[in-house]
C-alpha cells in the first residue's frame, strides 16, 4: 500500500518541461496547463522550441521547452525561475537548469543518462552522480525504461512505445499536483480515435506514471494550487494567435463585411491563418499566397471589393509588404497587417520574441504614408486589439498594423469569452447606391474618412490606385499644391484616431518618484514587477501603452505628473526614442533586452530598486 504523502498549499507554482524536440515536450506542457485550467488555476504559458524542423538530437541546440505558471491568484506572467523542472535528458537539463529556482524539484529520465548522451550535452561527468545537483530535490526516475515495462503487453512497435514516455512523466506530474485524469484520458481517445493500439499505450503510459509516483518514495509530498477567484462566465485557455483570430472573426461580424485574410505562412504567424481557415463557416476566406506581395495585394483588393481585409506576416515578411503598405495609405482602404514579431534582423532567431519591428511599423515605407499602430500586450487581449484594429481601420478608412509578438503569439493564458453583440460597434462608412453628392474622396468633417465605395454599385464609379488623386473628385494628379494637400489630410486622418481611443491608463498612483512605461507584450512582466515595488512602499506606477500612433491624448500629462520615467522594452530603445521625438519635453531613462527572452521580474525590480536609491 502507498504511503500517504504531505501535501504542500502553494499559491502559485512555475512548472517547466524540457526535452528532445521530439520528445512531445509541447504537447505535455498544453496538456498539463489545460488540467490546470480545469481545475480552476489562473495560467500564463510559454513555449519556447529551437527553430530547426529536426535540431540534432541530444544537443543542448535542439532542447524543446514549455513553461507554465499557474496560481490561485491572477498570474501575469510564465514566471522567472521554474519551482518544478521535467528534464527528458542531459541536453535538457544542462540548458535549463539556470532557470530552476534553489531547491527546486527536479524530475529526470536516469534512463537518459547514458555517457555518450552526457558528453554530447558538454558535461564532463555525470550531473545524476557528481553532486552538483545536491541542491535540489532529485526525482530520478527510469521513465524511458518504465514506460517500456508498461506497454509490454500492448500491441505496438518499440519506436511507439518510446513517444509515449511524455504521458508517462505527464502521469507523474499529475499526481504531483493532485490532477484528475479523465480529461486527458478523453482527449488521447478522441486525438487517435482512429489508431486504437495508440489510445491504449498513450492511455496505459498516462496512468502508469501516475501509480509510479504514487508509490516512489522519492515523491515525499504532492502540491496543491487552489482554484482563482474569476469572475463569472465561460473561459478559454487560449494562445495569442488563435486569439488574434478569433477577435478578426468577431469584427467581421460585428460589421456585416465578409473577412478576407491573404497571407503566406510564417513563424510565428502562420497559426492565424490555420485558425481562421477552419471558420469558412462563418464566413471567412482564407487565401494562402505564393509570397508576401502577393498575400498583402490580394488583401487589400479584397478591401476594394468591400471585404474586411486581413494580411498576417513576421518580421521579414512585413518588409516585403512595406511597398503595398503604402499603396493601401494613398487609396485610403481598410486594411488589418498583424505582425507577430520575432528576433532580427533577416532570419534571425524565428522562434524567438523580441518587440523588434516598432521603427518598421511607424516609419517602414517610401514617401509620407502614416498608419495607425497599436500593440497587444496578452495573449488574451490579442482578441480585443484585433477586434479593434479592424473597427478603427474600418471606420476611419486606413490601414492599421497590428503588433503582436511570438511569446503572446505562442504563449497562452485564459480568456473569458465574450459576447459578440457586446462588443463596441462598427459602422463602416459604406457610399449609398445612387447618391448624387457622392465622390470618392469627399470626407466625414470629424473623421476625414471617405466612403467605402463598393464596385458594381450604382453611380459609385471611381478612380482608384498608387498614383495621387485630387481631393473631393478622385482624379489622377501631380499637382504639387494638391499632393501636399493630400499628405496632410492623411496624416491628419490618423492623428485625430486619437479622440477615438482610451485615455493612458496608469497602474497606482497618478504620480510619484518613479514612471514605468512599457507596451505590447512586456505588460506582464511590468506589471509584477510595479507590483512588488508598490508593496514594498515605493512611489512607482506603470503606463503600459497599446495605442502607439497616435499616442492617446493625455500622454504627456500623465509624464508631466513623475519625477522620473524609465521605459523597458525588449530591443534597442525603439519606443523610447519615438517617445523623445514625439514629446521632447521630458527626459527618458531607457533599460532594453535583446536576448530573445522576456524579462524577469527580478531583473525588473533590482533596476527599478537601484535608479530609485541613485540621488
Amino acid at each position: 500500500m502507498a504511503k500517504q504523502k504531505n501535501i504542500v498549499e502553494l499559491e502559485d507554482v512555475v512548472v517547466k518541461f524540457v526535452g528532445d524536440s521530439g520528445d512531445g515536450m509541447q504537447l505535455t506542457g498544453t496538456l498539463f496547463s489545460d488540467t490546470a485550467a480545469l481545475a480552476g488555476n489562473d495560467l500564463a504559458t510559454f513555449p519556447d522550441f529551437p527553430a530547426e524542423i529536426r535540431a540534432p538530437q541530444n544537443t543542448v541546440a535542439g532542447v524543446s521547452g514549455f513553461q507554465v505558471h499557474l496560481g490561485q491568484r491572477k498570474i501575469f506572467t510564465s514566471g522567472d525561475l521554474c519551482d518544478v523542472l521535467v528534464a527528458m535528458n542531459p541536453a535538457s537539463l544542462k540548458a535549463n537548469l539556470k532557470w530552476a529556482k534553489p531547491g527546486a524539484t527536479i524530475i529526470v529520465d536516469e534512463s537518459a543518462f547514458e555517457e555518450k548522451f552526457i558528453e554530447k550535452a558538454g558535461y564532463k561527468t555525470n550531473p545524476l552522480e557528481d553532486g552538483s545537483l545536491n541542491n535540489y530535490h532529485m526525482i530520478k526516475a527510469p521513465i524511458s525504461v518504465l514506460t517500456k515495462e508498461a506497454l509490454a503487453n500492448v500491441e505496438i512497435d518499440k519506436k511507439m512505445a518510446e513517444k509515449t514516455k511524455n504521458m508517462f512523466v505527464l502521469g507523474m506530474m499529475y499526481f504531483l499536483f493532485q490532477r484528475n485524469l479523465d480529461k486527458t484520458l478523453d482527449f488521447i481517445l478522441k486525438k487517435f480515435q482512429n489508431k486504437p493500439e495508440v489510445v491504449q499505450a498513450n492511455q496505459v503510459a498516462l496512468k502508469a506514471g501516475y501509480n509510479y509516483a504514487e508509490t516512489v518514495e522519492a515523491i515525499v509530498s504532492t502540491i496543491k494550487v487552489g482554484a482563482a477567484p474569476m469572475q463569472k462566465g465561460r473561459y478559454r485557455s487560449i494562445t495569442g494567435n488563435i486569439a488574434t483570430a478569433w477577435g478578426l472573426l468577431a469584427a467581421s461580424e460585428r460589421s456585416g463585411r465578409p473577412l478576407f485574410l491573404g497571407s503566406y505562412p510564417i513563424t510565428p504567424a502562420t497559426e492565424i491563418l490555420m485558425e481562421l481557415s477552419r471558420h469558412k463557416s462563418l464566413g471567412a476566406k482564407v487565401f494562402q499566397a505564393e509570397d508576401e506581395i502577393a498575400g498583402i495585394c490580394s488583401a487589400i483588393g479584397a478591401s476594394f471589393s468591400g471585404s474586411m481585409a486581413v494580411t498576417t506576416t513576421s518580421g521579414p515578411g512585413l518588409s516585403l509588404k512595406s511597398e503595398a503598405m503604402g499603396l493601401a495609405v494613398i487609396t485610403e482602404l481598410p486594411l488589418v497587417i498583424v505582425n507577430v514579431q520575432r528576433a532580427g534582423p533577416s532570419t534571425g532567431m524565428p522562434t524567438k520574441s523580441e518587440q523588434s519591428d516598432l521603427f518598421q511599423a511607424l516609419f517602414g515605407r517610401n514617401g509620407e504614408a502614416p498608419m495607425i499602430v497599436i500593440a497587444a500586450s496578452s495573449p488574451a487581449n490579442c482578441f480585443h486589439y484585433a477586434y479593434m484594429a479592424a473597427k478603427l481601420s474600418m471606420e476611419h478608412m486606413t490601414p492599421v498594423i497590428l503588433l503582436t509578438d511570438g511569446h503572446m503569439g505562442f504563449g497562452s493564458e485564459l480568456l473569458k469569452i465574450p459576447k459578440v453583440a457586446e462588443m463596441p460597434a462598427i459602422n463602416p462608412p459604406l457610399a449609398k447606391p445612387r447618391d448624387p453628392d457622392f465622390k470618392p474622396y469627399r470626407r466625414d468633417a470629424e473623421t476625414l474618412a471617405r466612403k467605402w465605395a463598393i464596385p458594381g454599385t450604382e453611380g459609385l464609379r471611381h478612380r482608384i490606385g498608387g498614383l495621387e488623386k485630387t481631393n473631393i473628385d478622385g482624379n489622377v494628379s501631380t499637382d504639387p499644391l494638391n499632393h501636399e494637400l493630400m499628405v496632410n489630410i492623411r496624416e491628419d486622418k490618423v492623428m485625430r484616431v486619437a479622440n477615438y481611443i482610451p485615455e493612458q491608463e496608469v497602474m497606482g498612483d497618478d504620480s510619484g518618484d518613479l514612471l514605468v512605461v512599457g507596451w505590447g507584450g512586456t505588460e506582464g512582466m511590468l506589471k509584477s514587477a510595479v507590483g512588488q515595488m508598490q508593496k514594498a512602499g515605493h512611489k512607482v506606477s506603470l503606463a503600459q501603452f497599446n495605442y502607439i500612433m497616435p499616442l492617446p491624448k493625455n500622454t504627456a500629462e500623465v509624464f508631466s505628473r513623475f519625477k522620473r520615467i524609465i521605459v523597458c522594452e525588449l530591443n534597442k530603445g525603439q519606443f523610447v526614442n519615438y517617445l523623445r521625438m514625439t514629446l521632447p519635453e521630458f527626459k527618458y531613462l531607457q533599460h532594453n533586452k535583446v536576448q530573445g527572452l522576456p524579462f524577469h521580474v527580478t531583473e525588473l525590480t533590482q533596476v527599478f530598486i537601484k535608479l530609485l536609491e541613485e540621488k
